[in-house]
């Protein structure tokens, strides 16, 4: 048994760790990006992020004893919350300050929309009004939910970098003063070599971050019974901690006056959450036979249809200034609590 001091500077180390590998990730990332362009830069961070996200929602399910069936649900439903209005709520905010307006185009982001809350209401909502018992799909169910998103995010991701990729560059007049602003030419353009190297790094980076996050999940779980929190909080904290090198990108993107990116990557992270971990925990589920329940309570079916609401008038003209941001930041802050304290 670790004594108590220990365990504060254990756990303390491991937050300073944690952090040191999100810069670290978050610097790899742009080198890959400056390479490659948008918005495959983007989609390079938000699927690596998913991915490794998959695997420690999989394996904490396979893990866990009671409450296991609902690891799932937690996480998807908590990386909505954050990315739609923390992450893209703290980036419009933070960049109208400084830009005082923010433009993007709505082609791209009504379609990751539009896409994101098909995805939510198929995975998250219509589990409750199934005939089976509980927020669950049975296993047909399951597997066509699993189907239904892959074919989604596939589809996007093919409209995103192939068919339509016009829809997610920046205007023309606003990329150029973002690259006049980070001091970009062509010159910068990192060798074969060098994106090697970042690709290789910015995978070991999300490694480490996801099994730190692992890692202090338990203290985390701790002081969460401690306060008297319900169990989910710890999918929120959890959540909070892998999200982090997408969110410190996209607020990044939105202070060089680049909302466009910013956004590119804040919705194509929360589909990738859901088009990639609901087939997932579908294999497992019906693989091992595991229970599995995606349906969310009705505060979160309300949290839901206010954060696409409220994000279909976000985008709706193609400027943002930072009172779209002050409002989904007082949702955001209205979820964090509620969460505490349903």
């Amino acid at each position: 048994m670790i004594p108590y001091p220990e365990g504060i500077l254990q756990t303390t180390l491991m937050a300073a760790l944690l952090i040191a590998a999100v810069i670290n990730a978050v610097h790899q990332a742009e080198v890959i990006a400056h390479k490659t362009g948008e918005p495959f830069g983007t989609l390079i961070l938000a699927v690596s992020v998913t991915i490794i996200e998959v695997a420690l929602i999989v394996s904490i399910m396979l893990s866990a004893g009671l409450g296991g069936e609902l690891i799932a649900r937690d996480s998807v439903f908590a990386a909505i919350m954050i990315v739609m209005n923390g992450v893209i709520g703290l980036s419009i905010f933070l960049g109208g300050l400084k830009h005082r307006e923010l433009s993007f185009k709505i082609e791209g982001t009504n379609s990751g929309l539009a896409v994101l809350i098909a995805l939510a209401i198929l995975t998250l909502v219509m589990p409750n009004f199934t005939s089976t018992p509980g927020p669950s799909f049975t296993k047909s169910q399951l597997i066509l939910a699993g189907v239904l998103s892959l074919t989604l995010y596939g589809t996007y991701v093919f409209i995103q970098t192939i068919r339509h990729k016009n829809y997610f560059l920046q205007d023309d007049a606003t990329y150029q003063t973002s690259q006049t602003h980070l001091a970009v030419t062509p010159v910068d353009t990192p060798s074969n070599l060098k994106t090697f190297f970042s690709f290789i790094f910015l995978l070991a980076s999300l490694v480490t971050v996801v099994l730190l996050a692992k890692a202090l999940s338990p203290s985390i779980e701790s002081a969460i019974e401690k306060a008297g929190a319900p169990r989910s909080v710890v999918g929120i904290a959890i959540a909070l901690l892998v999200l982090l090198p997408e969110g410190v990108s996209a607020i990044k993107a939105a202070l060089n006056n680049r909302l466009q990116t910013s956004l590119n990557l804040s919705i194509g992270s929360a589909l990738a959450s859901i088009g990639l971990t609901i087939p997932a925990v579908a294999i497992v589920a019906v693989g091992f036979d595991m229970p599995l329940s995606l349906g969310v309570n009705a505060l979160g079916m309300t949290f839901l249809c206010l954060t696409f609401f409220l994000s279909i008038l976000t985008i709706a003209i193609g400027r943002a200034t930072v009172l779209q941001g002050a409002v989904h930041l007082v949702v955001f802050a209205a979820y964090l609590f509620l969460s505490l304290v349903p």
